[in-house]
């Protein structure tokens, strides 16, 4: 089973073009480097759906929310402070 964590983009960088751009994703306190290359319509305070380093959707800040819920409930994220 493939898991993804929402995460907001705080920056996007290293963009050769319209489509290769990587970003700043945070995850409550942590902040990863992110490909953003399947998701280019996605813009800084957008919420993405991440997995294994790379953006694989777009979500509301409402979704992203409810999944942090749902992972806190289920304790697979506890060092994760939510904004």
């Amino acid at each position: 089973m493939c898991l993804a964590i929402p995460g907001k983009i705080i920056s996007i960088s290293n963009q050769l073009d319209d489509t290769f751009r990587f970003g700043r994703v945070s995850f409550g306190s942590i902040i990863k480097e992110i490909n953003l290359c399947m998701v280019p319509q996605a813009k800084t305070g957008d919420y993405v759906l991440v997995h294994v380093g790379a953006a694989i959707g777009i979500v509301d800040e409402e979704e992203a929310a409810k999944v942090f819920s749902y992972l806190k409930d289920m304790g697979e994220v506890e060092e994760l402070d939510q904004d």
